[in-house]
């Protein structure tokens, strides 16, 4: 079995059924075990344009003998069948999986890249990360610098477990 890591959030609609139903979801993938999730923090959007609501975060730690590509297309089938829909960039969304580590996996294509680019730029990443990882180093990559450099500010205790 692999290690992975996921990034989840949600800012439509009901926003912490929606990560529940994703974590169900994903709690039913084939050899596939979720090992630990982050608390909930609510954070306000980033990098958007238009007005949205503020988003429901979490991380999920798991261990999968599915391939990087196979977890991602599921992570995109679970999003699609909850009712996900992409009008445009940065668009709300009623849930969004990102997959941000694979164990001993790195790679940069069209499709998928891993680690997830942008993870050291996103605290709204990075505290449920370390609520996973507590020494903030993530299979092989550490945050810590980053982690220090982009804070805290904005990310809000919203809950402290997912069921």
């Amino acid at each position: 079995m692999k290690e992975a890591a996921l990034s989840l959030g949600s800012n439509m609609l009901n926003r912490e059924e929606n990560l529940k139903n994703a974590i169900s979801a994903l709690k039913r993938l084939p050899d596939t075990r979720i090992r630990k999730i982050s608390s909930v923090y609510e954070t306000k959007p980033f990098q958007v344009e238009d007005e949205q609501s503020d988003y429901l975060n979490c991380c999920i730690k798991l261990e999968t003998e599915l391939s990087p590509q196979m977890l991602l297309g599921a992570c995109l089938g679970i999003e699609s069948a909850l009712g996900r829909l992409r009008p445009y960039k940065n668009a709300p969304r009623i849930i969004d999986i990102d997959l941000l580590l694979f164990q001993d996996y790195s790679v940069c294509s069209k499709l998928l890249t891993v680690p997830h680019p942008r993870i050291k730029e996103r605290a709204f990443v990075m505290v449920p990360l370390s609520d996973l990882y507590e020494n903030k180093i993530a299979l092989g990559l550490d945050f810590n610098k980053a982690f220090r450099k982009v804070g805290t500010n904005g990310v809000i205790i919203y809950n402290k477990i997912l069921k």
